[in-house]
């Protein structure tokens, strides 16, 4: 699953998913549905709009639980990319791509902005690098259901 020769600046993902691009778009986008498989949110698919994501704060890496985004693009069942940061520590982007594979959908994720200097940074980047398989495979889930 994971594509990457531990590069310090970003998490890349890819994953078979066994259901059309339709069906794993809707995952992404419907602000209802990214809340079972991400965090509750305020999402619309419109680029532009700022929105956020809230969770567990995380005390170790200074993470209060509020993630600020935008969406920067959006293409309706290819792409979606979108600004995503702490107000405190980061500002990143992470780009979801589907790509039709057979009966399925090959989603990636590129999760990008990265400093491998910075020691907290890369703490995030470990941490969120461990969480993002389980959320693809809760996208999966989400979409057998649709």
């Amino acid at each position: 699953m994971d594509r990457t020769a531990e590069d310090l600046r970003a998490i890349r993902l890819d994953q078979f998913i066994a259901h059309p691009p339709a069906k794993v778009w809707r995952a992404l986008t419907e602000p209802e549905l990214v809340a079972q498989w991400l965090m509750p949110n305020d999402f619309k698919p419109e680029v532009g709009h700022r929105f956020t994501f809230q969770t567990q704060p995380k005390k170790q890496v200074g993470f209060d639980g509020i993630v600020y985004c935008e969406v920067l693009e959006l293409e309706p069942e290819k792409l979606l990319r979108i600004s995503w940061s702490d107000r405190k520590m980061a500002d990143w982007t992470v780009t979801w791509r589907l790509e039709p594979e057979g009966k399925g959908t090959r989603l990636f994720l590129d999760h990008e902005g990265f400093d491998p200097d910075d020691e907290l940074q890369q703490l995030s980047r470990r941490i969120m690098g461990g969480g993002w398989p389980s959320h693809f495979r809760r996208v999966a889930d989400i979409a057998a259901q649709l």
